[in-house]
């Protein structure tokens, strides 16, 4: 019986989803909020997108500034900054395969976080909402089980 794979510990991490207007920027925002002095934390996305308002609605409501992140490539990203991460956290299939591409050349673990884009809700505002919050609060529960340490 083999032991079960060890989860190494991240100093650096990047989210990454398909237009970083969404999913990943939410994701790195929670994360950094969670533990803001031991990890280095950005987002990406294959297409560049527009930053969505309701990301800023309910990402406010938890008491996090959003409305300032801009929308940036892997491309961008490798070019503003480099591609030194640990971890690359994808949570889009096209974002997942583009992580697994860039993986050839540089050393980091890829995770799938497979997560539904509320950009496809239908309904009235609040009901958007939900969906964003829906979003939100999935990828907080993930982000603590990921990163929290076990207690001894």
């Amino acid at each position: 019986m083999s032991a079960p794979p060890v989860v190494r510990t991240p100093q650096s991490v990047l989210f990454a989803c398909g237009q970083n207007s969404v999913r990943s920027p939410m994701a790195a925002s929670l994360l950094q909020q969670m533990f803001p002095q031991k990890l280095y934390v950005r987002s990406a996305g294959v297409k560049k997108g527009e930053l969505d308002p309701f990301v800023v609605a309910v990402m406010a409501e938890m008491g996090q500034d959003l409305s300032k992140h801009r929308p940036m490539t892997f491309e961008e990203l490798e070019d503003w900054e480099g591609m030194n991460f640990d971890l690359i956290i994808t949570l889009s299939p096209e974002a997942h395969h583009k992580a697994l591409e860039l993986t050839r050349t540089m050393a980091a673990d890829v995770e799938y976080w497979p997560t539904v884009d509320p950009t496809d809700t239908q309904g009235n505002r609040e009901q958007k909402l939900a969906a964003y919050r829906e979003v939100m609060d999935g990828l907080m529960l993930r982000i603590k089980k990921r990163f929290s340490r076990p207690k001894p």
